[in-house]
């Protein structure tokens, strides 16, 4: 039976998974603050991890991503549903400290965007899904911009304000061994 983290799970966590939140009012298996880390679990614990409306929240998405990466096995799935920056929902709560689109996460693939030096974290993006509001889905936008990568890239750089985004998924497979805990460099004493 796979493993499941369920990262963030507030009160509706999945079925069958351990559930992870810092909410002692939420369904978690185990309390914690998801902004410090390492999480109370081994490298390569799970089959899988969830963290549906949870990226948005994170003060560190990278070393989010770095904890993910740390937790799940080679061949696992880490799924991640969060607004399009284009939606209200994005804007409307206060708690989201992040606000992204459907290239947000390029920088953790091969093709890093010249971007690599962030993190050593590596994914493997197997899929991308955008949700449009229900008038653009029914004229077939919602197709266009799943189906082709350029026509999204098109999407997001020129028409997306007016056809807006509701809610992104997105399915990564970490790459490589588990990316160890960063410190930052202490500074030089003032003179």
């Amino acid at each position: 039976m796979a493993r499941i983290l369920d990262v963030g799970c507030g009160i509706k966590k999945f079925p069958g998974s351990i559930g992870v939140d810092f909410n002692s009012a939420s369904d978690a298996d185990v309390l914690c603050d998801l902004d410090r880390f390492p999480y109370p679990f081994a490298d390569r614990t799970f089959d899988g991890l969830r963290a549906i409306h949870v990226i948005e929240h994170v003060t560190d998405i990278v070393r989010t991503m770095e904890e993910f990466h740390r937790l799940v096995r080679p061949g696992g799935t880490i799924r991640i549903e969060t607004p399009h920056y284009t939606d209200y929902s994005s804007f409307c709560d206060p708690t989201h400290k992040h606000h992204l689109n459907s290239f947000s996460f390029r920088y953790f693939g091969a093709k890093d965007g010249g971007f690599g030096y962030y993190t050593e974290a590596k994914f493997i993006e197997k899929k991308v899904h955008v949700k449009l509001l229900s008038l653009w889905r029914w004229l077939g936008f919602q197709f266009l911009v799943n189906r082709f990568t350029r026509f999204r890239k098109f999407w997001e750089f020129y028409l997306c304000y007016v056809i807006r985004g509701k809610v992104m998924e997105f399915e990564f497979e970490p790459v490589g061994p588990p990316v160890q805990v960063r410190r930052p460099s202490a500074l030089p004493a003032p003179r």
